[in-house]
């Protein structure tokens, strides 16, 4: 598998490039608006064409750019998002659930975990031989994601962590959505062991007292972010 993770620091934000060797075609996670034309020039250079846009949310800290890197590189690919989203689109979506498996090309085999609790419409997405996980804005690097707008719930991010900890090996390597500490990656036994807010043994009760007291300011790109997300990412226009 042809891999690449991406960082665009205005929000944090990483993107994830994961293509088949043997076909050409390639899933993008995630991807940022800003980021637009040099996600499209290394996909070109990894002799790669973008077939899957997946997104673990919609995003309210940043727009997504997969409507505009259809419509002005590869209009074959469909955006991926929950069943439980909301997106207001229907051209070049694919809406998929707990289970659902996503094949890209011949040898990238995602499959698909339900995790709500940031958002009703959060997913996760790990490799079939259960190496690597994208866990979006659940599941951080020390850390997981808010809870406090957006249909969040501190009791459901807790199930959904747990989920994410139950499924896969503690090698597994954890990419989250975001970092704010310069953290590229970690592994679920990490986690398990050394995340101040969701440990291993962490209950409940303890893991929504942390979350429920966070008070933290609204994203900055809130009102651009989320009604441009909800129809796929339109233009921004400032």
């Amino acid at each position: 598998m042809i891999f690449r993770q991406l960082f665009s620091a205005d929000t944090c934000t990483y993107t994830f490039i994961l293509g088949c060797e043997e076909t050409g075609q390639a899933a993008l996670i995630d991807s940022v608006y800003e980021e637009l034309a040099r996600d499209a020039k290394l996909v070109k250079e990894l002799g790669l064409t973008v077939t899957h846009l997946l997104e673990t949310h919609v995003h309210a800290d940043h727009v997504t750019g997969g409507l505009e890197m259809r419509k002005q590189h590869f209009p074959q690919a469909t955006q991926v998002y929950s069943i439980h989203s909301g997106v207001n689109f229907s051209e070049g979506l694919t809406l998929v659930k707990e289970g659902d498996v996503i094949q890209v090309g011949s040898s990238v085999k995602l499959r698909v975990l339900e995790t709500p609790g940031h958002t009703n419409g959060c997913l996760t997405f790990f490799t079939e031989d259960k190496t690597r996980v994208f866990t979006g804005d659940a599941l951080f690097i020390r850390g997981c994601g808010r809870c406090d707008f957006q249909q969040g719930s501190a009791s459901k991010l807790y199930d959904s962590i747990m989920k994410i900890y139950s499924t896969l090996p503690d090698e597994c390597i954890v990419y989250p959505g975001h970092d704010y500490k310069g953290m590229i990656s970690s592994t679920i036994g990490d986690e398990k062991k050394n995340n101040p807010r969701i440990f291993a043994t962490q209950t409940r009760e303890g893991f929504s007292e942390i979350m429920n007291n966070l008070k933290l300011p609204n994203p900055k790109y809130i009102d651009i972010a989320l009604p441009a997300n909800l129809l796929g990412g339109v233009k921004k226009t400032n």
